[in-house]
């Protein structure tokens, strides 16, 4: 685990607002040299505290407008079961995340789509590559908050 003061805190909370930021604004919203900070940002990079920069798109502008959550109760609970599944998951472009959850539901994935109809392929292809006790979705009618910020705080130093 990388340790993280408050100097990285901010700098990471402004990465995460904007990663397009240049380093001099950057250093300067931290009160750091230009130099110190792109250390810092070096090192947080090597540590894989930063794992890459990304451009947030609209989903609507782009045409994929609808956002499903599918819930799959496996079949089997074996591994040779889990990597038919996550082979055929990590292949579909449409699903975003990709989760093992605790309870009645075994796996939870996030999809964007263009339409309800699309869901319809999603499943069908799912189905065919792997079997499964229940597959069931939910269709977001709004989005209310929608962030890829990480709440940060700084750990206690040693």
């Amino acid at each position: 685990m990388v340790t993280l003061d408050s100097v990285d805190v901010r700098i990471l909370d402004c990465l995460q607002t904007d990663a397009s930021q240049s380093l001099a604004k950057i250093a300067g919203q931290v009160h750091l040299s230009q130099n110190a900070c792109w250390h810092r940002i070096h090192r947080l990079e090597d540590g894989g505290v930063i794992q890459r920069r990304v451009a947030i798109l609209d989903p609507a502008k782009v045409g994929v407008g609808v956002t499903m959550f599918v819930l799959v109760r496996a079949a089997e609970h074996s591994q040779a079961w889990f990597e038919r599944f996550a082979t055929a998951v990590r292949g579909m472009p449409e699903v975003l995340e990709f989760h093992r959850t605790s309870g009645d539901v075994d796996y939870l994935l996030k999809l964007q789509l263009c339409d309800v109809a699309s869901y319809d392929e999603f499943y069908r292809q799912l189905v065919r590559a792997v079997r499964c006790a229940d597959i069931s979705a939910i269709f977001s009618m709004e989005e209310i908050k929608r962030t890829t910020a990480i709440p940060l705080k700084p750990r206690a130093e040693h």
